[in-house]
């Protein structure tokens, strides 16, 4: 297309772009009203905009269709979002399974960077980003929970007993003392056979 009027060329629509409508991003110029998110159409300004290539997106669009994957990168804090971004075009993929090594010498300190630690709730992997220690081992964050009554444990409100964890109510209530004065209630009589 001829460049008849001399000015710039939108990045969006290709039109002349007059000074009063212009918006500069990277070097390419725009109209305000083509300075929009590629993906979700909303406005856009110097501190919402995310640039990838010749096209624009907000943020938030930007981080599902190019940011990083998976547990704990989500929209706010300790956020979980199920959606894999098949709306942005993205092919969702398997992860391959965790395969051992094969290596039967392997120095402890080989398994240990190369297989990581396991949960003893799940028997996954525990890594860096999601390890919680307690009761003398790591945990994933979502398993370091109460083995009765699934309560969310922090290190300061766990007790433990044969390699399971509790919280202090429930390990009271299953392994505490028994009989007159313990119990529900003031006074409380526990029948044990």
């Amino acid at each position: 297309m001829p460049n008849w009027g001399g000015g710039k060329r939108c990045g969006v629509c290709q039109k002349t772009v007059y000074f009063a409508e212009e918006v500069q991003c990277e070097g390419n110029s725009f109209h305000k009203s083509c300075f929009l998110c590629m993906v979700c159409k909303k406005n856009l300004d110097s501190t919402t905009v995310a640039v990838h290539g010749e096209e624009i997106y907000c943020k938030s669009c930007y981080g599902k269709k190019y940011g990083p994957k998976g547990y704990g990168f989500g929209q706010g804090a300790g956020t979980l979002s199920m959606d894999k971004g098949e709306s942005l075009g993205i092919k969702h993929e398997e992860a391959p399974g965790h395969r051992p090594t094969t290596n039967p010498n392997a120095s402890k300190f080989a398994q240990k960077i190369g297989g990581s630690e396991r949960c003893p709730r799940c028997s996954q992997a525990v890594y860096a980003a999601e390890k919680v220690i307690g009761a003398g081992k790591s945990w994933h964050k979502s398993c370091f929970r109460c083995a009765k009554c699934g309560k969310g444990l922090e290190s300061t409100t766990l007790a433990d007993k044969d390699g399971e964890i509790y919280c202090k109510g429930c390990y009271a209530k299953n392994f505490g003392p028994k009989g007159f004065g313990f119990g529900q209630g003031a006074g409380a009589l526990v029948h044990s056979e």
